[in-house]
């Protein structure tokens, strides 16, 4: 089937509620005015039920279907923008100076929306939906708050999904990879504490810049070196700060960066590894190093029934033709993935017109996308908890 044709009916309400969400960006745990639009909404289509403040700027959504059933499918859309300028030319572009929704959850807030007014109005289906609306996606633990929170204490659900935009000018397709999907991630802070000197008498100085940037490429060996060929790793330094002058050699330099891994053990090995190239270099050159790491992302691991069940809402919007499960594994992270080491379910990917990709100023969300999302989240509910007719 196509979209649902009540939500195609409603294309052009999500698009207002979109194009309002884009304009007005919030960033992760602030996102106030994100979150009381949501509650409204969801109070004005009849929910059961609308919280609020559930991970400190959460929302969830209780919906009963028609029938008398006891099981509970969870639906999840991330609300929270970037720290990015945006440079789109959108007549609804940010007007958040420095804020930019660049990676789509304007979109797929608005995409449950949808989902949420459908089923509210027929309630086709046996048993609860349970519609969260997560802040601070973005590295910023939202949903590790919600859970802290007792999300899956307070509102129970068998299983729980989620999608995400893709912008691959390839409308008109899902995607998905069944097991683990995307990386998990940790961040790393590196602090070198040196003896600075005049740059004319380098021999006076412990360079704490030289062993910063030795550092970096040391850390390179790692995958070269350390993890084994077939295990899928990344390691990359992002920040790098030292220095005031042009003739004075600094007494400290900062790193800070990444590592991404589909499975613990690497992980541990890659942190192991940085440690001891730390060391090394602080007794080499007679500085002091410290290394933080912290744990921003499980890996996200999709169970392969319920990926099924994902694929199959696609199917019934896209067809069958236009929908895959054997997506390659993606090294980028999504804390959905916290969610699911609590409760089993499944993520997919929609594509949609234009290739700019996530994360950059220029992004443009294809609101021809809006619709579809919202139907795959309303066949997941239709699907998993199906209303017995009468003959």
């Amino acid at each position: 089937m196509p979209n649902l044709p009540e939500i195609d009916a409603a294309a052009s309400d999500l698009e207002a509620i979109f194009r309002d969400l884009h304009a007005n960006p919030e960033i992760g745990m602030e996102e106030v005015r994100t979150a009381g639009i949501v509650a409204d909404k969801l109070r004005a289509f009849g929910f059961d039920e609308v919280h609020e403040g559930v991970g400190k700027t959460g929302v969830v959504g209780i919906l009963k279907g028609r029938g008398q059933g006891n099981r509970r499918i969870g639906l999840r859309a991330d609300m929270d923008a970037l720290p990015i300028e945006e440079a789109s030319g959108l007549d609804y572009a940010s007007k958040e100076t420095g804020k930019m929704h660049a990676c789509g959850h304007d979109g797929h807030t608005t995409m449950l929306l949808g989902a949420a007014r459908y089923l509210a109005g027929t309630r086709n289906f046996d048993g609860t939906a349970v519609f969260i609306f997560q802040p601070a996606e973005e590295g910023l633990g939202g949903a590790r708050a919600m859970i802290a929170d007792g999300l899956f204490q307070r509102f129970p659900v068998d299983e729980v999904y989620g999608m995400h935009n893709q912008p691959t000018g390839q409308s008109g397709r899902a995607t998905l990879c069944k097991g683990p999907a995307m990386a998990g991630a940790s961040f790393f802070d590196i602090t070198v504490t040196g003896k600075g000197s005049h740059a004319a008498m380098p021999q006076q100085s412990q360079d704490a810049l030289v062993v910063a940037s030795g550092l970096v490429g040391q850390f390179q060996t790692i995958l070269g070196r350390n993890v084994a060929p077939l295990d899928q790793a990344v390691l990359s330094v992002t920040q790098i700060h030292a220095g005031s002058a042009y003739n004075v050699i600094p007494a400290s330099a900062r790193l800070a960066g990444t590592i991404r891994f589909f499975r613990p053990e690497v992980r541990d090995l890659m942190q192991s590894r940085m440690r001891a190239i730390c060391d090394g270099q602080a007794q080499g050159f007679g500085v002091e190093i410290t290394l933080e790491f912290r744990e921003i992302f499980d890996v996200l691991v999709n169970d392969p029934d319920l990926s099924d069940a994902w694929t199959g809402a696609a199917a019934d919007i896209l067809g069958a033709d236009h929908v895959s499960d054997d997506s390659a594994p993606f090294t980028g992270s999504e804390d959905f993935a916290d969610m699911l080491q609590a409760v089993p379910g499944a993520y997919g990917n929609v594509h949609h017109a234009g290739t700019v990709p996530l994360h950059n100023p220029g992004f443009v969300l294809d609101p021809a996308i809006l619709p579809v999302g919202a139907s795959i989240y309303a066949r997941l509910i239709e699907r998993r908890l199906p209303l017995e007719v009468a003959a």
